[in-house]
């Protein structure tokens, strides 16, 4: 599957930057997988995810840092980056409104995502260890 890297390639970051979803895995309290799908970006080497508070991933994640991500090319799901990492920093409050915003611009074309009454956004930055894409390079 190529060889693993822990920095992300320029191929890597047209998947992120492309209107792509990501398939997330965390760790529940029971020790197995949950896998979601996710809007995903990509910030000074990092990968971005925004969910809202009290999701399984958010709750998952307060207990493992630890995440599996695979991203597909929507125009050839035989392209992919997938990549292990954890959870470096975790942003609350209006940077992460904001986040979820700009990804809602990106992803649906709608300039703000429609919060739920009271919904609170916590957005992860997640370092990624070790990366692969497919087709090799």
């Amino acid at each position: 599957m190529g060889v693993a890297r822990s920095a992300l390639s320029e191929e890597d970051i047209r998947l992120l930057e492309g209107k792509n979803f990501a398939q997330v895995a965390t760790l529940g309290p029971d020790g197995w997988p949950s896998v979601t799908t996710v809007w995903v970006d990509h910030a000074d080497g990092m990968i971005l995810i925004n969910t809202a508070m009290g999701r399984k991933k958010h709750r998952n994640l307060s207990k493992d840092p630890r995440v599996s991500i695979a991203v597909n090319d929507a125009t050839n799901p035989y392209k992919a980056t997938f990549i292990r990492g954890k959870v470096i920093e975790t942003i609350e409050g209006k940077d992460a409104e904001d986040h979820i915003h700009k990804m809602s611009k990106k992803y649906t074309g709608r300039e703000k995502f429609p919060l739920a009454p009271g919904e609170r956004r916590i957005l992860y930055k997640i370092q990624p260890l070790r990366v692969k894409h497919w087709p090799p390079s």
